[in-house]
């Protein structure tokens, strides 16, 4: 029986389903593996489920020739922390769990694009603060999203998911950029290039995946080319926006707000935006439901299953 490391703990399901399919160890700690715990378990195990944080990069990899373990069974869609080059170079699979995420991450887009426009967040914390005056004709006037603009960098199955939501649920025109064209089965323009999507949306939603490729494809010159009323939302990776070019877009009124569920040093968030009223900030709840969890384990756990059997594993990067 192959001998598996699951690098978190995992929903009970799951985990007993590990236990049943694998020699099967999982760590107690929710903390990313170190560097010692990366190595060692590329020598010990035969397989890893790593997930975010998990950096298996060339400067761990490059330790090996071959080692004992031949799949990185990534449980998660974004893979960025795992270097698939080098894992391939030592005769290493990865594989991922895309599917299982998408529409749990669409609605969490969908929760910042409404909080966010109608500062909400920044509504609850005046009323639990006791600040709360009542109503009144004037008070915390917010973006209208019905009939609006949403531009969406990254028109994959995320993207898609969330201009869905958009265009049918509130009405919204969809424009969008894509590193390929892409057709789509709803109504929707792509365009050239990002500042001409800045310029035009209302709100401007990151689902583009992270890596070198997109590593601050958000700058001070797509917030600069948005319109003072805009939000910006980011259920991507931190990295791609420029956090801060951000903080200071948002110092200088330059966007009206921004809703973010990922962060460019996560877990650590910049008190310049905890401290921001205009910005709304979730702590990386994008696949947050347990039975989104659960699918994400059981399609990491068919990888692994199907890997062990000679088969091709169903979502290989």
């Amino acid at each position: 029986m192959p001998k598996v490391l699951i690098t978190r703990p995992m929903p009970e399901s799951v985990a007993n389903a590990a236990y049943d399919a694998f020699d099967a160890e999982i760590r107690d700690s929710t903390a990313p593996m170190s560097v010692y715990e990366m190595r060692a378990a590329l020598a010990l195990y035969d397989g890893v489920m790593p997930t975010l944080g998990d950096a298996f990069d060339a400067g761990v990899l490059d330790e090996f020739d071959t080692p004992r373990c031949r799949i990185l069974a990534n449980f998660g869609v974004g893979y960025n922390h795992i270097d698939a080059k080098a894992a391939a170079a030592h005769g290493i699979t990865v594989t991922n769990t895309p599917g299982a995420v998408t529409d749990a991450t669409a609605d969490i887009a969908m929760t910042l694009m409404l909080m966010s426009a109608r500062r909400a967040a920044e509504g609850e914390r005046l009323v639990r603060a006791g600040r709360w005056e009542g109503w009144h004709p004037t008070q915390m006037l917010g973006l209208h999203l019905t009939g609006k603009t949403v531009g969406i960098v990254g028109m994959g199955r995320i993207g898609q998911a969330i201009a869905r939501r958009c265009h049918y649920g509130f009405g919204m025109d969809v424009v969008f950029v894509n590193r390929s064209p892409r057709d789509v089965d709803f109504p929707a323009n792509q365009l050239d290039g990002l500042h001409d999507l800045a310029a035009r949306a209302d709100v401007v939603v990151i689902a583009t995946p992270g890596g070198a490729e997109t590593h601050h494809l958000i700058g001070r010159d797509v917030l600069s080319a948005m319109k003072p009323s805009a939000h910006l939302v980011n259920i991507s990776r931190g990295d791609v926006v420029d956090e801060a070019a951000l903080i200071e877009a948002l110092q200088d009124g330059e966007i009206a707000g921004a809703g973010l569920d990922v962060y460019e040093h996560e877990p650590t968030v910049p008190e310049a935006l905890r401290v921001a009223d205009n910005v709304t900030l979730l702590p990386h709840l994008g696949t947050a439901a347990l039975e989104v969890r659960e699918a994400m384990g059981r399609m990491a756990l068919d990888n692994l299953r199907a890997f062990f059997e000679g088969k091709e594993p169903p979502n290989r990067v």
